[in-house]
């Protein structure tokens, strides 16, 4: 396998917490970076997306992605809240614009099934599988952990895609 060296922002959005996670692949290795939570508790929703835009521009600009991977929509409480959790979305991604960096888009449960191994996984199973295969001392925050389960997703990926090329070369 040809040598992969990248670096990947996995965003868990939310309208009013938003996970991030940085992780590095250097020779299909995942490598822990850093992850966190965006905070936009306060002020209308276009000043909460104006908080997610920023902050991501910010990550951007500080690590210097090349790859971004972000869950995509699902409805689960109502039709209001899948709107609100798009716009997010769009605000994160938007962000990444005027860098030079590929997007990712992974369903919830894909992403769950490719780092625990079952689709209706918990935060829980979520959090310790990133702390496990990571092998970080101690467990980020929920939003922060599906959001490095989102870039892991893509390592995941990443590497099946590389090994097949390689097989049928």
């Amino acid at each position: 396998m040809k040598e992969v060296n990248q670096r990947v922002l996995g965003i868990d959005p939310g309208s009013r917490l938003t996970g991030f996670g940085l992780i590095d692949i250097k020779n299909h290795q995942p490598t822990y970076v850093t992850s966190g939570i965006i905070k936009s508790l306060e002020g209308k929703f276009p000043e909460r997306l104006k908080t997610i835009y920023q902050s991501v521009l910010n990550l951007m600009k500080e690590y210097n992605p090349n790859i971004m991977v972000i869950e995509s929509v699902f409805v689960h409480k109502s039709a209001g809240s899948a709107l609100k959790l798009g716009h997010a979305r769009a605000a994160a991604i938007c962000a990444s614009f005027d860098s030079e960096i590929e997007i990712f888009e992974y369903a919830p449960r894909e992403i769950k099934k490719a780092v625990v191994g079952n689709g209706a996984a918990t935060k829980e199973q979520v959090q310790h599988m990133v702390v496990s295969l990571l092998g970080l001392d101690a467990r980020p925050a929920e939003d922060a952990a599906d959001a490095i389960a989102a870039a892991l997703c893509y390592s995941n990926q990443e590497k099946l895609q590389s090994s097949l090329k390689q097989l049928y070369k």
